[in-house]
């Protein structure tokens, strides 16, 4: 009896021990299955990491916590910024050398096709700097852009980064075997990228749509790889994995009371396809890891510190499995030293692909190249030229490869030219001397030859303007421009003052309204010089109108008094130089522009001689004295030479604005037109403050002595007769900056307000 009751005993507990044994099992079945290891097997690892815009960042924690597990990755497949991290790392980066470059990216720079000012002609600068807003206008019909950016910041930082496996045309070459996948935007059919040029196929990869403009790769129309497979682990399997590490940063299903945008529905409508396929492909992946990105949205890059963190996180989770799979490997993953990417270059040839209107003396030009008598340059140079080829907005791309010879290097450029032709551009403005205004503008490119551009500019409002400009863009060599504008304002000024400079009679009024109107017809040349400078030389017929319908001479005369209003011949040449990081807000760089004006004969019942000479230049610096602070130091002078009678053509001096047409020189504590004088030498200050992005606190303070006869008689060199200062506020927006000054001038004992919103034209 006792001897069953043990047998009996014996087998509950045995039952026990093996239903406890099961549970185990059970929850255990992935590590278990890790561990087991058949002899001489030696598994194939395969990494897959999905799209997900900056929330991608999470694969760099992840991929530190996968290389401190040891594992050797033998494939790796991404989409989209999986595809931008993924193929950094298969081309011999560490985790941590990726965490290195990603937290020093400026991702605003390399998302935007906010291309370097310096990039741009003089030309280019002033266009970029006057129009909110540019649209598609071919064949009259307003068009939308293909995407906010083109992408060739990032095109040419990563080819840059990947300048050390530029010759590897097939990625399973690469340290580690590498695809990406993109989607024919034509069909929506998935496009799996394993051979050609890495910048590409990973610039195709992570075209975001509306974000980046689709790429065209033999001859297909690509886009973002996201939106058909953004998570291609049937692709690694493959290609020989037979265990799969999968990294996952899509979003998820947002609740209904975050659909409250545009924005948010598009993206929940877009997810609904990548969650639901995820269903299947969860399961198949091995080891999956989803950090915690929730709180992240797709361009959340100021915060890499924490998406990254999270990406460790959630790798860490999953370490027992991490190192169970590193057990059944038989070898490490290969030593492979960091890229070393030289910065010099000596490239002695060019091969140019995809041009039809714009010759290759244009793109050499653009470029800035010099083959005949190559010297080593940097790759910031090289870069400096694509981006001047691509700011000229005549491409819709600039991709680029460097070609190792003999003897230096091939540079083998493939340009996709644009085909719009024709654009409307629109822009608004208020200042206190113009007052309200509404630019519309009309391009047109390629009209006569294939490098021309055309240029209408109205501007409608308190005072109706218009400038047209035709101009035939040689890059390097000597460029041809034709000119025409009319600029027009009327301002109320002391009278005492007009008094001093013309005969007028004594009359009981304090201020009197001057209509200022000029037209101007230039036709000219220009050239860079040393590949910094522009020089241009050129002819100007000119009317000139100054007059006042406040006052006459008697009481049967209009009521109107005429200064001048007289046409003018001469010739003119100028020199320009500008390195200013910011129009509006320099902190680095030099500025310098000089014009000079040889009037040859004019019909001005007052002028005693024609031949006379008018000239002008304006020198700045630029440098940051802190972090957000920075100093901007200026030098203005001008003077006329010979003629004293034609007074209308003297420097007018006061007012503030970044666009002050002729001799008239801006000058905190005055108001405009306030100083006038045959000559001027002025000299500012200003102390700028970024008190945080994009907002700006200055402080600025400007002396000037101006008279008739400064440099020859040497008064110019004397103690400044005016002064003024200056506290204001401006902000930089899309279109244009908002800016309100406050000056004073201890002459006056009175202060001036000053207002301005919007780029200056």
């Amino acid at each position: 009896m006792q001897s069953t009751s043990f047998k009996i005993l014996d087998t509950l507990i045995l039952i026990v021990m093996l239903f406890a044994s099961n549970i185990i099992v059970s929850q255990d079945k992935d590590i278990l299955e890790i561990h087991d290891n058949p002899e001489g097997q030696d598994v194939k690892v395969g990494l897959v990491l999905s799209g997900g815009g900056a929330k991608g960042l999470a694969h760099i924690g992840a991929l530190k916590v996968i290389e401190e597990a040891g594992i050797r990755i033998d494939y790796i497949g991404g989409t989209s910024m999986g595809a931008i991290v993924g193929s950094l790392y298969a081309s011999g980066y560490s985790a941590k050398e990726l965490d290195s470059i990603f937290r020093a990216v400026d991702f605003d720079v390399l998302i935007q096709d906010d291309l370097p000012r310096k990039a741009k002609t003089f030309y280019e600068r002033e266009d970029s700097e006057k129009y909110a807003l540019t649209l598609p206008f071919d064949n009259f019909k307003i068009g939308l852009p293909q995407g906010l950016s083109k992408g060739q910041n990032f095109f040419n930082e990563f080819a840059r980064l990947t300048s050390h496996v530029h010759e590897v045309d097939d990625f399973s070459k690469l340290p580690i075997p590498f695809f990406c996948m993109s989607t024919n935007i034509a069909n929506g059919e998935q496009i799996l990228l394993d051979k050609g040029y890495l910048p590409e196929a990973v610039s195709a990869s992570g075209a975001l749509p509306s974000i980046f403009s689709p790429i065209e790769l033999d001859g297909i129309l690509m886009t973002d790889g996201g939106v058909a497979n953004n998570y291609p682990i049937e692709e690694i399997r493959k290609k020989g994995a037979e265990i799969v590490i999968g990294i996952d940063v899509q979003d998820s299903l947002m609740p209904r009371d975050e659909l409250n945008s545009v924005t948010n529905i598009m993206l929940q409508i877009s997810n609904f396809r990548t969650i639901e396929a995820m269903k299947s492909k969860m399961p198949e992946t091995d080891v999956y890891i989803k950090p915690s990105i929730s709180e992240f949205s797709l361009i959340s890059f100021d915060q890499a510190d924490k998406i990254i963190a999270n990406g460790e996180k959630a790798a860490f989770a999953n370490y027992e499995k991490l190192r169970a799979i590193k057990r059944r490997q038989k070898t490490s993953k290969p030593s492979i030293k960091a890229p070393k990417n030289s910065d010099t270059l000596l490239i002695n040839s060019l091969v140019v692909s995809g041009n039809q209107r714009y010759t290759r003396s244009y793109i050499k030009g653009k470029l800035k190249l010099k083959l005949n008598n190559p010297k080593t340059t940097t790759y910031k140079k090289l870069y400096e030229g694509i981006n001047n080829l691509s700011a000229t907005g005549n491409f819709d791309r600039v991709s680029h490869r460097l070609i190792d010879k003999e003897d230096g290097k091939e540079l083998v450029l493939n340009v996709k030219e644009s085909k719009n032709t024709t654009l409307l551009r629109l822009a608004l403005h208020y200042d206190d001397l113009y007052k309200t205004a509404a630019l519309i503008n009309f391009t047109k490119k390629s009209l006569l030859f294939n490098n021309d551009v055309l240029s209408l500019d109205v501007a409608l409002g308190d005072n109706i303007r218009y400038d047209f400009d035709y101009y035939i863009d040689k890059g390097f060599y000597w460029s041809i421009g034709l000119k025409n504008s009319i600029n027009r304002f009327n301002r109320n000024v002391e009278y005492e003052l007009v008094r001093e400079d013309f005969s007028l009679p004594d009359i009981e009024v304090n201020k009197i309204n001057l209509d200022y109107l000029d037209f101007k017809t230039q036709f000219y040349v220009e050239t860079l010089l040393n590949q910094t400078f522009s020089l241009g030389l050129g002819a100007e017929y000119r009317r000139f109108r100054l007059i006042s319908e406040t006052i006459g001479e008697d009481e049967d005369q209009l009521p109107r008094v005429v200064f001048d209003n007289s046409n003018y011949w001469s010739t003119f040449s100028y020199l320009k130089f500008d390195s200013y990081n910011n129009k509006y807000f320099p902190s680095s760089g030099f500025f310098f522009d000089g014009n000079i004006n040889y009037y040859l004969f004019d019909d001005n019942p007052n002028s005693e001689n024609s031949n006379f000479v008018i000239a002008k230049a304006d020198f700045g610096y630029a440098f940051k004295v802190f972090d957000k602070t920075s100093v901007n130091l200026g030098l203005s002078a001008g003077n006329r030479w010979e003629e004293q009678n034609v007074r209308s053509l003297n420097f007018f001096v006061g007012g503030f604005g970044a666009k002050m047409i002729n001799n008239n020189i801006p000058f905190y504590g005055y108001d405009f037109l306030s100083i006038v004088g045959d000559s001027f030498f002025k000299t500012a200050i200003t102390l700028d403050y970024e008190i945080f992005s994009k907002n700006h606190i200055n402080l600025a303070a400007n002396y000037a002595n101006v008279g008739n006869g400064l440099f020859e008689n040497g008064e110019w060199l004397e103690s400044p007769e005016y002064s003024g200062y200056a506290l204001g506020y401006g902000l930089e927006t899309f279109a244009g900056p908002v800016q309100v000054k406050y000056s004073y001038s201890p002459e006056q004992k009175e202060g001036e307000w000053f207002f301005s919103i919007g780029f200056w034209f």
